[in-house]
Formats: C-alpha cells, structure tokens, sequence
C-alpha cells in the first residue's frame, strides 16, 4: 500500500507528507484556522481535476496533439444536507486548440474515467482505525 502521513502543525492546519512532498491544508479565517493552505475539501476537489487534466494531457500527447495551454477549471458546491459532503463538482477541460469532433468526445471519454472520478464510481473501502 501507498502511504500518506498527516501530521498537526498547530491550530487547524495539518502537515501532509507524500512520497518525499510536504504541503499544509488549513481552513480559511472565516471557518477559524488560518489559511496556510487549501482546505481537505479543496484537495478533494483539486484531485479530480488534476486527475482530469493529467488524462486529457496524455490523450493529447498520445495523438501528437499540443498540450500547452491545456487546463482544467473547476468549481464546487458543498451539500446541503448531512452528512457534510460535496454535493456538486463541475469540471471544464479548456483545450489549447480545437481538435475536431470526433476526438473531442474521444476525450471526453477518456477523461470521464480518470483514476479519480472512477475511484468516486466505486468507492474504496475506508477502514479508520483509532490508537
């Protein structure tokens, strides 16, 4: 198995260390931490996208299509209801040129089954041990 460590590192911010990376998640002044970084939520979010993106710029590269420029926009809603949860995602991959219409459903294809999104698909099982 992979790993992740996640560490606090005062208030509400938390150290994540992955293989050989650090960076902090925090919660924003106005949730009461104090905005060292992206909240968990916004890192949930961010690797969809991210997800997205990385198999967009492969199936670009793959047909010897330019992948510069390539990037995704995204935004997100919360649930209204419980359990506290992201309700909606919306992705948009913005392409560098137009490719035609047969492969930009080609792509939409390919992006729609991203590690990420097919990991949301079919959920994991998540054991949460305490001690």
């Amino acid at each position: 198995m992979e790993k992740v460590a996640v560490a606090l590192s005062g208030g509400d911010a938390y150290r994540i260390s992955v293989r050989g990376h650090e960076f902090t998640v925090d919660q924003p002044p106005e949730a009461g931490g104090e905005g060292l970084g992206p909240t968990p939520v916004d890192l949930f979010v961010a690797s969809l996208a991210s997800c997205v993106g990385f198999y967009a710029g492969r199936y670009l590269a793959r047909h010897g299509l330019p992948r510069e420029g390539l990037r995704v926009e995204t935004e997100y809603e919360m649930a209204a209801g419980r359990p506290a949860r992201v309700g909606e995602v919306r992705l948009r991959v913005v392409l560098p040129q137009d490719i035609g219409e047969t492969r930009t459903r080609a792509l939409a294809a390919v992006v729609d089954h991203c590690t990420v999104h097919n990991s949301l698909r079919q959920p994991p099982r998540v054991d949460i041990g305490i001690g």
